[in-house]
């Protein structure tokens, strides 16, 4: 592979000029067809296999014309203290209100709260529902302005009027605060790393010419796909994120082949046969991860994963071909400015000679880096058993992990959606705003009606129901629907429990009726979506695992360093959800991170966790780790690897997690609760990952396993193929040529096997 993308760098550095306008033709076509693509559709949310989604379905084929999840707004009337909500001037405030929003454009209904008796018991609250005919996202900007319009009219008559319901949740979209911070961050990190406005410079552009790409993409597939705004954020996430420190790697790569003595264009190539082959290795174990998510049966979760990998694709192919091209038309601009003052002026851009000097260190003094592998070096043992410990109690806050989907609950105050809910559950019990459906398919029952009301009847029995609304029949009176309310909010444990009781008591409930019922509505498909993704999680994280063992197999040709970084990476990815539950579901420091409601963590969350970091963690290590061997098998001991290995990747690695972390960590001010959880979660999961298991366990570990760390079985090395992450063959070629002499075999891997 070195070979290969050896010659792809000088083709890309030679050849420049056609390689930027290929990826300027790729940018524009991708930006027409995000221009001229038609805006994505609302399918809503769905999850095959469930018995809520299964009822939703059923209701959808069964009531033709009513979708289970359109867009709906609840619309609470709060009367001043002491006034009733149905008297004098208040009563007619409401009325107007809702004979507003029953004509207001796509209204399919606006229920009378008078005439459904939706008053509390003081009677001084009352709510009306809205229907459209639009999901959320299709709703015109006419549609919501009504809503808006007629609610300011009645807090103009002195009522308290809040909104909940999707009805004004417009989505959101990349682009904004989030990004522009971490751009900010990650130029100031790359600018003292690099010391070089043009080397902190090349990785922002191509990493955004990438995202653009991958953005442009996204959008023009989004109506076809069924693509969500969620979707895009992700793949921005991950895009700028991997993107930076793709080329970042590629770029320090060549200043480093340029210090040896190589011109321009042969250094170019060795940075894309070297550190090209790691981008290409720890991208694809971010594919896999991302992509794997396929596996999980959620169709969003599969649709975002796919996304995501097609961004880190990009990502991927730019550092391998826009960034020796672009190094191309600025060889020297990238260099430090004392590298710079030490050259004749000239470029020299058509060399492809090594110097005597290739192989000799060229700084003279040691760095942070280097101070601290000789550090662990002499320690392994205390800091192995830190790290662990540290990475161990971060961790232990997982085993109190609760799934569910929080909603408006988790809005901050500020939001109307969010004082609707409190409105609601003060007035009617923290239960009302997760009521459950209950789906009654009555087909072939003689009297459906009674059966129906004799299920009704005993549901409304079971303990912990308050109410049980009037079930409404479909035109072929063969199934019905209605609610029960639970005593408990939607988020509480003891409302999943009642619903499981619900579920098993079904055979008795049904008992002598003919009929036979589902429990769905949002509560109850939170609750769902929370089992499925809590079942899966331990198989996907089985699967990722093994294929880290198997791609890091091949990558480094040991047994042990593989089984080393699946353990560490799963230390961080356990203390980073220990951190997350510490957050957002203790609620410890929730506040400063403006999540002002704490509860059951994101059902897609952790999952999302376990992927993502995944596919970083493993980028550190092939980065890090792949310097360390290519010392190795040019004959360094050991401790000289483990030490050579973090003077060459130490910096770079760091400020890759920096930028990473800046990246993540900027999401976090995102107003959806997700898209912020799984900022924090990755922020948190890249520092721990990077600077106490990458940067401590690992040359800890490397250091008391010695030789051993690198030993594999000779007849398991000759059935693994070859792929040369570490630019092997490179240093055993002849000079100008690119193509290893034939039968060369490196000494210290004989010797080792």
């Amino acid at each position: 592979m070195a070979i290969f993308l050896h010659r792809v760098g000088r083709i890309a550095f030679r050849h420049r000029w056609y390689v930027v306008l290929v990826w300027a033709a790729v940018l524009a076509l991708a930006g027409f067809g995000a221009l001229s693509a038609p805006k994505a559709s609302d399918e809503g949310f769905s999850m095959p296999g469930i018995e809520s989604q299964k009822a939703f379905d059923l209701m959808e084929q069964r009531f033709p014309g009513t979708a289970a999840d359109g867009a709906s707004a609840r619309v609470v009337f709060v009367a001043p203290d002491g006034e009733r909500i149905d008297a004098g001037g208040n009563r007619r405030a409401v009325e107007a209100a809702v004979a507003s929003l029953a004509e207001g454009p796509q209204a399919v209904s606006a229920s009378d709260p008078f005439r459904a008796k939706a008053l509390s018991e003081d009677g001084r609250t009352a709510y009306a529902t809205v229907t459209y005919e639009a999901g959320p996202k299709d709703l015109t900007a006419a549609a919501r302005d009504r809503l808006k319009g007629a609610v300011e009219d009645a807090r103009g008559a002195g009522l308290t009027v809040e909104v909940g319901g999707k009805a004004l949740d417009e989505g959101g979209g990349p682009g904004g605060t989030a990004e522009a911070t971490g751009v900010a961050v990650a130029a100031l990190v790359l600018l003292v790393t690099f010391g070089s406005l043009a080397a902190a410079g090349l990785p922002l552009l191509t990493a955004l010419i990438g995202v653009g790409v991958s953005l442009a993409s996204i959008l023009t597939l989004a109506h076809a796909l069924h693509l969500s705004a969620t979707t895009s954020i992700l793949a921005m996430m991950l895009g700028l994120a991997v993107g930076i420190d793709y080329a970042l790697f590629v770029v320090s790569r060549y200043r480093e082949e340029r210090s040896r003595g190589h011109e321009p264009r042969e250094a170019a190539a060795v940075a894309a046969g070297t550190a090209g082959s790691a981008v290409v290795f720890a991208g694809l174990t971010v594919f896999i991860a991302l992509a794997g998510l396929s596996v999980v049966g959620i169709p969003m979760l599969t649709k975002m994963g796919l996304a995501a990998s097609g961004a880190v694709t990009v990502a991927v192919l730019i550092a391998l071909t826009l960034v020796p091209a672009l190094l191309g038309f600025w060889p020297n601009a990238v260099l430090t400015r004392r590298a710079r003052a030490g050259r004749a002026g000239g470029t020299g851009g058509t060399g492809g000679g090594r110097s005597a000097r290739d192989d000799a260190p060229k700084d003279a003094t040691e760095g942070w880096g280097t101070r601290w592998a000789r550090f662990v070096l002499r320690r392994p043992l205390p800091v192995l058993l830190l790290g662990v410990v540290g990475l161990g109690a971060l961790a232990l806050p997982m085993t109190d992990l609760r799934l569910g989907n929080p909603g408006d609950e988790a809005k901050p105050v500020s939001t109307t959606e969010r004082r609707a809910y409190d409105a609601l559950a003060e007035a009617f019990g923290p239960g009302f705003n997760g009521p459950l459906t209950i789906v009654v398919d009555a087909r072939g029952t003689k009297d459906a009606k009674d059966a129906v009301r004799t299920v009704a009847r005993r549901i409304g029995d079971t303990g912990g129901i308050v109410s049980v609304s009037p079930a409404r029949f479909n035109e072929a009176g063969d199934t019905a629907v209605f609610q029960a309310v639970p005593s408990t909010a939607p988020t509480d444990e003891r409302t999943k429990d009642l619903v499981t009781s619900i579920r098993e008591e079904r055979p008795e409930i049904v008992s002598g009726t003919g009929v036979t019922f589902a429990v769905t509505g949002t509560t109850a498909l939170d609750i769902d979506i929370a089992g499925k993704v809590q079942s899966a999680l331990v198989p996907y994280l089985t699967v990722v695992v093994g294929l880290a063992v198997v791609l890091l197999l091949l990558v480094f040709r040991s047994l042990l360093v593989p089984l080393k970084a699946a353990a560490g990476y799963l230390l961080s990815v356990l203390a980073s959800l220990g951190v997350v539950v510490l957050v957002f579901q203790q609620g410890h420091g929730a506040g400063l991170l403006g999540a002002e409601h704490t509860g059951p963590i994101m059902s897609l969350m952790p999952i999302f966790l376990v992927g993502i970091v995944f596919g970083l963690a493993m980028d550190y290590e092939v980065f890090l780790v792949s310097r360390m061997r290519e010392a190795y098998v040019r004959g360094r001991t050991p401790g000289e690897s483990v030490t050579e290995g973090f003077r060459h990747s130490a910096r770079v690695v760091a400020a890759a997690a920096l930028i990473m972390v800046a990246v993540f960590a900027g999401f976090v001010s995102e107003d959806d609760s997700m898209i912020k959880m799984i900022g924090f979660g990755l922020a948190s999961a890249v520092l721990l990952d990077a600077f106490v298991v990458r940067m401590a366990l690992v040359p800890a570990v490397l250091a008391l396993l010695g030789h051993r760390a690198w030993w594999l079985p000779a007849r398991l090395d000759r059935l693994l193929p070859r792929v040369d992450v570490e630019g092997e063959a490179l240093h055993r070629r002849p000079a100008g040529t690119d193509t290893p002499p034939s039968g060369t075999v490196a000494p210290r891997e004989v010797s080792r096997t």
